[in-house]
C-alpha cells in the first residue's frame, strides 16, 4: 500500500498505524503520530487502519536549543 509518510512516499505492508510505527522502525510511546491531519493517541493506534493514499505523521521529541 502506498502512503505518505513525514511528506515522502513509502510502499508499506502494514494496514494499522502501530503495525506501520513498526515497519519504520518508529518505537515508544512519546511518539507523536497523526493520520490525514487528525491526531492518532497512542491507545489508538493498535485499531487505526490506513488506507491507501492516507497522509501520515510522525513525530518525535527533539533535544537543542
Amino acid at each position: 500500500m502506498k502512503l505518505i509518510v513525514n511528506g515522502e512516499p513509502h510502499d508499506v505492508s502494514a494496514r494499522l498505524l502501530d503495525g506501520l510505527l513498526a515497519e519504520l522502525e518508529f518505537d515508544g510511546e512519546w511518539l507523536a503520530t497523526a493520520v490525514n491531519g487528525e491526531l492518532v493517541r497512542p491507545r489508538e493506534r493498535p485499531t487505526c487502519h490506513l488506507s491507501e493514499g492516507d497522509r501520515v505523521e510522525i513525530l518525535t521529541p527533539r533535544q537543542g536549543g
